[in-house]
């Protein structure tokens, strides 16, 4: 069983360290930015939703695939928090690490959304919230669903060693699959399948309707994808981050 590698407090001071928060506040502001960007300009337009649920999609597809090739190689281009946690639940980061990431990716997520505020001349930061006749527990189950399997996507065309012939297009098909869960999702619970993503539009508009949702169901799916994925698909691959603490 995958240990989840504790970390050390002096680990926030590292360069190494310092270096991976910069690119990761760059990556997620960029990410959400183009993403909440993107479901205003649909807004503005106001055309059919149909369309305009495809042009949303799109945006992220191609906004998560660019993001985590760009991050990649310096701060791993999680983009998101849930992502964290399930590279987390897999012992492919430390918990220190893991807490300086979220705070790191939700302050990206409030500048690029209050930047938009401004650049948009105050329009309205559209929040995720649940579709009229979701309720609260169909809204955490497909948000769940969604994030499981962006993280399995994650996990199968990125972390596992043994991807094959899929190395290297594991950016591309993550955000393949975000695209897609926006499709199956968007009209019902907004498919976030992101705290930070969800959390700075709620912050900048004040709007917190239903905002626990998207704290409370991607953790726990991207969580669980993790744990899973890492203890019973990945054989004998991991090797514990040197220098640090375990349970």
């Amino acid at each position: 069983m995958a240990k989840i590698a504790l970390g050390r407090c002096g680990e926030a001071f590292q360069p190494d360290t310092l270096q991976a928060l910069i690119v990761e506040f760059i990556c997620t502001f960029l990410f959400v930015f183009t993403g909440v960007g993107s479901a205003m300009a649909a807004d503005r337009l106001n055309g059919d939703p149909l369309v305009g649920l495809f042009f949303v999609a799109m945006a992220h597809t191609l906004v998560v695939a660019v993001m985590i090739s760009a991050g990649f190689r310096i701060s791993g281009g999680h983009l998101n928090p849930a992502v964290t946690l399930g590279l987390c639940a897999g012992g492919h980061i430390t918990v220190v690490r893991s807490i300086l990431y979220w705070i790191d990716q939700l302050l990206a997520s409030v500048a690029a959304c209050a930047l938009l505020n401004y650049l948009t001349g105050g329009l309205t930061t559209p929040i995720h919230s649940l579709a009229s006749g979701v309720g609260y527990t169909q809204g955490v189950i497909m948000e769940i669903v969604l994030t499981f399997s962006l993280l399995f996507t994650v996990y199968a065309t990125i972390v596992d060693p043994k991807k094959g012939n899929l190395d290297g297009l594991g950016p591309l098909l993550t955000g393949l699959v975000v695209g897609a869960n926006v499709m199956a999702g968007g009209p019902f619970s907004g498919a976030s399948m992101n705290p930070a993503r969800s959390f700075g539009p709620a912050l900048v508009s004040g709007d917190w309707t239903d905002h626990w949702v998207y704290w409370v169901g991607p953790l726990i799916g991207g969580g669980l994808a993790g744990f899973i994925y890492e203890n019973f698909f990945i054989v004998s691959s991991h090797v514990p981050l040197s220098g640090d603490e375990h349970f």
